[in-house]
């Protein structure tokens, strides 16, 4: 799945483990309870320490009726206990005192009453300590077993539920699903069946699987022996999502046997599950479509499954729909039947074995164009007035579908290969088996709005979508946990194809501009190792971070490096061919690697310090003649610097490349592999200076002695051009980034970027230019306009030359062109060389053509965001966002409306997007990060996002990368104490699942790292700018 966003790493799915500390549990006997279903051996689950009258995985605000009923239970017991002891002190009475201040001697009576207090009272206490000890809870009575505690769950008929683990067990497994659905889209309601043929790999009696939110009204049971279909009983447990089937009979190892669930439910009107929307077409009237986004765990709310990657099964799917509209699956089509009442069954023929979160399913008013590539026909679909959009999508795809099927030496194995623009869905895309879906922006082209950076996009997600075909649908991941086999993996070959057959797209500057923003969130204490323990609904969502995806993809590429190209593609077609239509883990695919280096490497052991650690080293290198010593550390940012972090001792293999001058960058590259604290390498001639990390190929930062950092900045002042932009690109991250940590004062990461007055790329020149204008935010938001302002202009003096060649036309190669986007954002952001007035004028132009006057696509943004600075220009780029089709020129015109100073407008974008008419709500995060970074903003879209929370986390579920982003794009510009206690507060208000978020301690992080920053340079720059 692509997690979308437009500078998606700026949002940039987390264990968080419970300790395993015992307590005493409070004492109520259930050991004589007749148990109906009782645990089978496999089935026990240890409980963590936790509070005992909460559920577990529920924070203290999240009781239902239940558990108030238990919570005011032991109130009451307590007021009970506060009564006897008020009794006890009334009785003090008793005791008289003698006028003289001594105690008298107590009476009889008063004894009598103590010493049977004394009795009761030890009574109590013999009773506690002697009965078997278990607690109440929902989820049912918890036992000590020896060290720990066991849970018993209760269904919600009152029964005792099998099953305790949020895991399904291991003793069945689903074979074949016959899913029957009839949708209406009318009363966003649907009926379904599913028939899932089964065999027991262990003895039990019980059938667990995944259901929610689905009104069941039978389900029957069918052994291969009888062949006689019987009804049972069904057990719920909505805290697990986990339904259990009593079969009336033991079922037997490798036996087959067949269960059947009738059941309705509604159609989801969040972005998870079978869920609906509704839409205005070109003649303004409603029009209604249903789409599926499984992954990760919505499966089981549009039909009950084995809800986990590795439970893979084949699929036959039969859908009812009305006759206007048009059905698609998974597989392509194998019939349609006329059902009468103008219904028709369409029946999807049966699928390769998949996991659940691949299955899906559309059905709307469609069209399509298609092209047949050696036997697998190639579709393109949009609703029907966005068809003439689809032309790009499909040769891109087609390309892409051929290069994979050379490059894997694998046939893509289905009939069909459909891509679907949906008009309204969260992600980016999803890569569901022979049915992929997008949002219409990352699907559709329109050659008159779309820009080269609109084209790169939609190339890039196609791309990484066909990847996963192979990558995570024919080989898939056992569990959640190794996510980033399937996304680190598309990742890596969405940039390597298009490298190879999109080489004039320059998609390597995209690659290396998000493993430089992967770094920095990967410094961070709340980083986490992208191969990392989950569990809860919220981890897993929030493993679908930028490490997942660009630091897997940025770990690939350091090994393809360092292996070279040919054993790199060897060792993934062993793997793909070794795995196909299987469940793996990280071990797996470093076996793989293994196998082919045959003893020469051990890639398992190499790879294992990348996987299985957060974070990633500083390479710290100082040359002595032609001594190099190198030494490592993690890269750390920390809040507090005398502090060591637990992982201070962590170590990497890593492999070593560098370049040194008088030589060829692209031909010589020195490779070592450092797999201690330090080394020493010798090279066969003396130098004048030596770059590591050549090509930015490795996954870590580098740290010269002071000499080596001036040869370097000499070096790139008198011929930057010795070295390849990416090294520029990557000397201007690391001199920042370091300057960041403190390793070098901040005014020699300025004296490095001197030279940009030569520089010519767009990788160097858009590093240098996010790295100044964080300061420039932090300055900003901090009311320091002065040196704000002094720093743009020593900005605009270095690029000032740059600035002023650039025309106002789609003139150049894509690389050129994307420049003069950034170049031209850039002046009329802040005012310079005339930008604003030239872009002014072409706006005043398309005004008074009502719009329909041809702009350059690569400078719209621009245009309009200086037209969006008056309200004439606001209001009617409002009213062309509601009238044009196109994405590309509606993302365009919604950056322009949020980048307004007027807060009334700002808010009333953020409110109605959240309300999804005007604005669809997909939109919403993109809006509150626009608003977030400019200086009128940055504290509306806190505040709007402290307001509707709750309204956000329905939509949005806790955890996933929307929230993520809605998160960070509304917090990671602040930069005083008094904003860091107030976010601290407010998160700390919500449910501790909310507080623990790993996108909100990183929040929190960063804000003190801003904090920590500003204390630190804010004197320098006073001093120096």
């Amino acid at each position: 799945m692509e997690s979308f966003t437009n500078d998606r790493l700026q949002l940039p799915r987390n264990m968080i483990e419970n300790s395993m500390f015992e307590e005493e549990p409070d004492v109520v006997d259930l050991a004589k309870e007749p148990c109906l279903h009782p645990l089978e051996p496999d089935e026990v689950e240890y409980e963590p320490r936790g509070s005992r009258l909460l559920v577990r995985g529920l924070g203290e605000h999240e009781l239902d009726e239940e558990e108030e009923d238990y919570e005011s239970s032991a109130k009451l017991l307590g007021m009970s206990f506060m009564n006897r002891s008020s009794g006890l002190r009334n009785s003090a009475t008793g005791y008289r005192q003698s006028p003289d201040g001594a105690c008298s001697v107590p009476s009889a009576r008063t004894m009598g009453v103590c010493a049977f207090v004394i009795v009761v009272a030890v009574s109590v206490i013999m009773v506690i300590y002697l009965l078997p000890r278990c607690t109440f809870t929902k989820e049912g009575c918890r036992k000590k077993n020896q060290s720990m505690e066991l849970i018993q769950p209760i269904a919600t008929n009152g029964k005792l539920f099998p099953w305790a683990q949020m895991r399904l067990p291991a003793a069945i497994i689903p074979l074949r699903y016959e899913l029957n659905l009839h949708p209406n889209l009318t009363s966003m309601t649907f009926s379904g069946s599913v028939t899932i043929s089964v065999q027991a790999v262990q003895a039990t009696w019980n059938i667990i699987l995944h259901s929610t939110g689905h009104n069941i009204s039978r389900v029957t049971f069918m052994s291969a022996v009888s062949n006689q279909e019987k009804e049972v009983e069904i057990l719920e447990y909505p805290f697990h999502e986990q339904i259990a089937i009593v079969a009336p009979e033991a079922l037997i190892e490798g036996h087959n046997y067949t269960i059947r669930i009738e059941y309705t439910a509604n159609i989801s009107s969040s972005y998870y599950g079978f869920y609906g929307i509704t839409y205005t077409d070109e003649n303004h009237e409603k029009k209604y479509f249903a789409a599926t986004q499984f992954e990760p765990l919505a499966a089981r709310s549009a039909f009950p499954c084995f809800d986990e990657p590795a439970f893979k099964a084949t699929f036959i799917i039969r859908i009812v729909r009305n006759a206007q509209y048009t059905a698609l699956s998974n597989m392509p089509k194998k019939s349609s039947v006329l059902m009468g009442d103008g219904l028709v069954q369409d029946e999807f023929a049966e699928s390769v074995k998949m996991s659940t979160y691949l299955v899906a399913f559309i059905v709307g008013e469609l069209k399509n164009q298609s092209q047949d590539m050696n036997g697998t026909l190639v579709s393109v679909y949009a609703v029907p007035e966005k068809i003439g959009q689809v032309q790009h999508a499909l040769e891109t795809a087609v390309k892409l579908l051929e290069f994979y099927q050379n490059y894997f030496e694998i046939q893509y194995p289905l009939e069909k290969l459909d891509l679907v623009a949906i008009p309204d869905f969260e992600a980016g895309a999803m890569e569901n088996w022979g049915l992929l879906t997008f949002r219409e922006e990352t699907l559709l082209y329109d050659n008159n709005t779309s820009s080269v950076a609109d084209r790169k996009l939609v190339t890039k997600i196609i791309a990484h979508e066909l990847a996963h075909q192979w990558f995570g649908n024919l080989v898939t991941m056992q569990w959640w946990n190794d996510l980033w086999l399937n996304e680190g993996f598309a990742t890596f070959m969405e940039y390597f194809s298009l490298e190879k057959i999109f080489k004039e797209l320059s998609s390597y500057e995209d690659f290396l501009d998000a493993r430089f923003k992967t770094l920095k969130k990967d410094s961070l204490n709340s980083s986490h190792p992208i191969s990392s323990s989950v569990q809860s609904s919220e981890q897993i969502e929030e493993m679908f971070d930028s490490l997942s995806y660009f630091k897997g993809a940025s770990l690939l590429l350091m090994l393809k490096t360092y292996l070279s190209e040919a054993v790199f593609q060897h060792v993934i077609i062993l793997y793909l061919h070794n795995h196909s239509y299987a469940s793996i883990q990280s071990d797996d695919l470093w076996s793989s690697f293994n196998e082919v280096t045959n003893g020469t490497l051990d890639v398992k052991k190499i790879m294992k310090t990348w996987t299985l650690q957060k974070g990633f080293p500083l390479v710290t290198v100082q040359r002595k003649g032609k001594e190099i010593s190198v030494k490592q550390e993690r890269f750390f940012l920390n809040i507090n610097p005398e502090t060591q972090p637990s992982d201070a001792s962590y170590l990497w293999h890593i492999p070593l490349t560098y370049v040194t001058d008088g030589r060829n960058c692209s031909e010589y590259q020195f490779v070592s592999l450092l797999d201690k604290a330090s080394d020493v390498f010798n090279l066969t001639e003396e130098v004048h200076w030596v770059k590591v990390n050549a090509n930015m190929t490795g996954y870590y930062i580098v740290h010269y002695a002071d000499d080596d950092w001036e040869a370097l900045i000499k070096q790139l002042k008198a011929n930057p051009y010795v070295l390849s932009d990416k090294d520029r690109a990557n000397l201007i991250n690391n001199i920042f980034e370091l300057a960041g940590l403190g390793k070098v004062p901040l005014q020699r990461a300025f004296d490095l970027i001197d030279y940009l007055g030569n520089e010519s790329h767009t990788a160097p020149i858009t590093e240098a230019l996010f790295q100044t204008d964080l300061i420039y935010n932090l300055l900003e938001k901090l009311g320091r306009m002065d040196l704000a302002s002094r720093l743009v202009n020593r900005v605009f003096k270095l690029l000032q030359n740059q600035i002023q060649q650039q025309t106002w036309t789609n003139e150049g190669t894509p690389s050129v062109r994307e420049l003069r986007s950034v170049l031209l954002e850039f002046a009329c952001a802040h005012d310079l060389a005339n930008c604003s007035t030239t872009a002014e004028k072409l706006f005043n132009s398309w005004l008074a053509s009502n719009g329909t006057e041809s702009l350059p696509t690569d400078v719209m943004t621009t245009v309009f965001k200086v037209g969006a600075r008056t309200d004439k220009g606001w209001t009617f780029l409002l009213s062309k966002y509601v009238s044009v089709g196109s994405e590309a020129e509606k993302n365009k015109i919604l950056e322009a409306l949020a980048s307004s100073e007027d807060v009334r407008k700002l808010y009333w974008l953020m409110k109605t997007s959240l309300d999804g008419d005007i604005i669809r709500t997909q939109k919403l995060s993109f809006i509150i990060r626009t608003v977030g970074r400019h200086f009128p903003g940055h504290l509306l879209a806190w505040d709007f996002v402290k307001e509707n929370w709750n309204k956000l986390v329905q939509k949005f579920h806790l955890g996933s990368y929307t929230i993520q982003s809605i998160v960070a794009g509304s917090t990671h510009l602040f930069s005083t104490k008094a904003h860091l206690s107030e976010v601290q507060a407010f998160f700390e208000n919500q449910s501790e699942a909310t507080f623990r978020l790993r996108c909100v301690q990183e929040a929190l992080e960063i804000i003190q790292l801003n904090v920590q920053w500003m204390e630190k340079n804010l004197q320098a720059l006073r001093w120096w700018l």
